[in-house]
């Protein structure tokens, strides 16, 4: 009997409208774990090269792990795979909330979609029951009115719901997938895979507990952790003021993204950070499974021309940041009722501000007119210019219809040198972070294989002192020199290679970020308990960091044979300049020579060559022989 997991992966095909089980045997589980180990095993195995984005023969992976639903703290994240049609390469994001765990308890670890259904659908996975519902009532409503519909319809209250909004549906090229309607696979487009195969959701109820190990041992370890969140000040920092916190520090310094990234010095940031966020839209704290931090926000306005609807959440920092500062906006009522919106239409919140961002520029600088707007003045700061678009890219409507295709391919189509203004990596827009200010972004935003991420490894500051969480908390994975957030020497590539495994590995696993060292509370060895407690294995840390560095050579290899190269492992040319104004005016400048030793020698750490491709050898250390077929192709 298996301990963790269900061994079963549900398969359906839209195209039949059928379903099976297939049911891998423990080597496979014990290989590849779950999340995104699952994903690009299906999709090296069973997806041709080249394969169109929309097309029936890109899968659509929806995966758990074999730790989720064990009741420890900060274990809710599930991920969802495909091609992404935003970058053409491999397509990932992961999400928390309740889902991932409903699915495990529901009897499935996994779900495999492919095909195009013949009309719009959802599914109704019951305790292992699956059906195929009619959506077509349901295309064109918003998510919440979807999320309502679907729990009358099947006479449950108590099942959770993913699902897409008009954004995906409209196959916007950075539409999410959310359920429960303020958890989301954001990035990538994701949801527009799941739009082209007119799957509208997927509605499960789980009733059947996750079979554990050792119980007793991880309600034991979940207890003690939940005492120390409040004591801890990683932890008790998120559970106050989540991560809107960061906008301060940032303001401060000179280094908040802003207007298109043209400067860092954001004069009314003071309105964006979270004492004025607490003190203005807060309304409560919300949380993921079995959480005790609640970092999540939830607002609400109530103004004559603005009202923000609470069933939709709040702005995490990269909102505020992406829907404010970087379009010049101050005003959290507006920036919240961007965010409203864009999870009204199931659009990411990044992508959109980015996007938006960028239009902004080409207009301030001339190269877009009103007659190209629509008639909208999209000068930085016009607050109604970000809601009017936002809702005219979910929709495909007038200009939104260029922008819903991102930033990459608006500007091609624009022209008259555009691109100047671009900040994106392999398609996908930047996160809200600067590698200027901490240099390991440079590389996080290079080297994540689904384009520009912020969230690929642990941030600079968690190592720059002797005291700090990373290395106080982290010394068993030979972390033990402090390092500046601003170095790129050899050692902070050494650095990131151990730190982008780790983290690797947390998406695998569902393990969020803001639950374990070095980001909080738990730690790492608390962290090996609670596996081997659920799985009954023996495992080390040794088979887990291998098992991250597994899945980075699976997408790796998955990108490459899509065409990617070592040229596409770079950062906007914006990061290669200094600040222009503020307190940081005149430096900052990544250094090109530093970055482009800093590159080769990530691939000299992972045993690629110098084009990045994974050697033979590598391979074989890492269970990934039937991958080799692939260097030689």
């Amino acid at each position: 009997m298996p301990f963790g997991y269900n061994g079963n992966i549900l398969r359906i095909d839209l195209n039949k409208e059928s379903m099976e089980i297939e049911q891998p045997d423990d080597v496979f589980y014990r290989t590849y774990w779950g999340g995104r180990g699952f994903g690009l095993y299906y999709m090296l195995k069973e997806m041709k090269p080249k394969t169109d984005p929309f097309s029936e023969d890109n899968l659509l992976i929806f995966s758990t792990s074999v730790i989720l639903g064990n009741l420890a703290p900060a274990i809710p994240r599930y991920t969802v795979c495909a091609k992404s049609p935003l970058t053409g390469a491999e397509g990932e994001s992961e999400a928390g909330g309740y889902w991932g765990p409903e699915l495990k308890k529901a009897g499935f670890d996994a779900i495999v979609v492919r095909g195009i259904a013949k009309k719009p659908c959802y599914l109704w996975i019951n305790d292992g029951q699956v059906e195929f519902k009619d959506a077509s009532h349901l295309w064109g409503k918003e998510t919440h009115q979807v999320d309502q519909r679907i729990r009358e319809e099947l006479g449950e209250q108590n099942i959770r719901i993913c699902q897409i909004g008009l954004g995906g549906e409209n196959q916007v090229l950075f539409a999410n997938i959310v359920n429960e309607l303020t958890h989301f696979n954001g990035r990538n487009g994701l949801g527009a895979v799941m739009g082209s195969k007119k799957l509208k959701a997927i509605a499960v109820k789980g009733t059947q507990p996750v079979s554990l190990y050792n119980k007793e041992k991880i309600k034991e370890i979940a207890k003690e952790i939940a005492q120390r969140v409040p004591k801890n000040p990683l932890s008790s920092g998120l559970r106050e003021y989540g991560t809107p916190a960061t906008v301060r520090s940032f303001y401060e310094s000179g280094s908040l993204p802003s207007l298109n990234w043209t400067t860092g010095y954001f004069k009314k940031g003071e309105n964006l950070t979270v004492e004025t966020y607490n003190k203005t839209i807060l309304k409560k704290r919300d949380s993921c499974y079995a959480c005790p931090i609640r970092c999540k926000r939830v607002v609400e306005v109530n103004e004559e021309k603005v009202k923000v609807d609470p069933v939709y959440g709040g702005p995490e920092y990269e909102t505020v940041v992406a829907l404010g500062s970087i379009c010049g906006i101050d005003d959290l009522k507006y920036v919240a009722k961007a965010n409203e919106l864009c999870n009204k239409w199931g659009i990411d919140t990044i992508s959109a501000g980015m996007t938006i961002a960028f239009a902004m520029q080409c207009y301030e600088e001339g190269i877009l007119t009103r007659e190209d707007t629509d008639g909208i003045d999209l000068r930085f700061g016009n607050r109604e210019a970000v809601l009017e678009l936002i809702e005219k890219i979910a929709k495909k409507e007038g200009f939104g219809k260029l922008l819903a295709q991102g930033s990459r391919i608006a500007s091609r189509k624009i022209g008259k040198g555009s691109e100047k203004f671009l900040r994106e990596v392999k398609g996908q827009e930047v996160a809200m972070h600067d590698p200027r200010v901490k240099a390991s972004l440079a590389l996080q935003f290079a080297f994540s294989d689904y384009g520009a991420d912020h969230m690929k490894a642990p941030h600079d500051t968690l190592f720059a002192h002797k005291d700090s969480p990373g290395l106080k908390e982290m010394s068993g994975l030979g972390i033990l020199r402090p390092l500046d957030p601003t170095d790129l020497s050899y050692r902070k590539v050494a650095l990131f290679k151990i730190l982008d495994i780790y983290w690797t590995l947390f998406d695998i696993l569902g393990i969020c970020y803001f639950g374990y060292v070095p980001r909080s509370v738990g730690t790492m060895n608390e962290l090996l308990a609670i596996i081997r407690a659920t799985t009954g294995w023996k495992t080390t840390w040794y088979e887990l960091m291998k098992l991250g560095e597994r899945t980075i050579n699976m997408a790796r290899m998955y990108n490459i044979r899509e065409g990617f190269t070592a040229q596409h492992d770079t950062v906007p040319e914006i990061f290669f300049t200094d600040f222009t104004e503020g307190p940081l005016k005149g430096a900052g400048a990544l250094d090109r020579k530093d970055f482009e030793e800093a590159k080769r020698l990530r691939y000299e750490l992972m045993g690629w060559n110098s084009q990045g491709e994974p050697s033979r050898g590598k391979l074989i250390e890492l269970d990934l022989d039937w991958l080799i077929k692939e260097i030689k192709r």
